[in-house]
């Protein structure tokens, strides 16, 4: 059987799946394109995140591709101007909650963004300069709890108000708009 692979910029307000039980109508992922049955996502991103979301009807892959091998980048937009000691204290890993306990991140790579990244509007306005300043950095993390990058901004001081994933091992969100699909021949993470 060949297995069939799809990068997406997974815009905002979507979920990271095919099917949802609840009663409240969802945005899903199908609405996006016609994928072909089996295809799951690799891994998630919450409804209020965005970027590079890599499906796959290979479930070896997916396998592969969610190990703590393969680094995951993030663009994350904080509320107020982030300071050097907060980076430091993210990359040596912070202190957040997860599954009803507490669990200190692993090591990871951060820095601050001393431009904004060009993503676009997105689905939803965040807020405008009348609330204060923002700033943006780059977390990439092996690991990925529930949450996990949203957690570690707040941990040091600095709420998430944006979080764009930009890299999954090689391969990078791109050019790709929000809601664009394209189909690769593999993964090569």
């Amino acid at each position: 059987m060949d297995h069939r692979h799809f990068l997406i910029h997974k815009p905002y307000g979507f979920l990271s799946q095919f099917v949802y039980e609840l009663k409240r109508k969802k945005k899903l992922l199908g609405a996006l394109y016609d994928f072909p049955p089996n295809t799951m996502a690799i891994g998630r991103l919450d409804e209020d995140s965005e970027g590079l979301l890599l499906l796959t009807t290979d479930g070896i892959m997916s396998e592969l591709v969610r190990s703590k091998k393969v680094e995951k980048e993030y663009y994350v937009q904080v509320d107020g101007i982030i300071n050097q000691e907060a980076i430091e204290k993210v990359k040596e890993g912070v202190e957040i909650g997860f599954d009803g306990k507490k669990y200190t991140t692993k090591k990871c790579k951060a820095s601050i963004l001393n431009t904004v990244p060009e993503f676009g509007e997105r689905g939803k306005k965040i807020r405008d300069e009348r609330h204060g300043p923002t700033s943006w950095l780059s977390i990439t993390i092996r690991e990925g709890k529930f949450r996990q990058v949203r957690k570690m901004t707040s941990a040091v001081g600095y709420p998430t108000l944006r979080l764009v994933r930009i890299r999954v091992g090689n391969l990078h969100l791109q050019n790709l708009k929000a809601g664009e699909v394209i189909e690769i021949d593999n993964f090569d993470v």
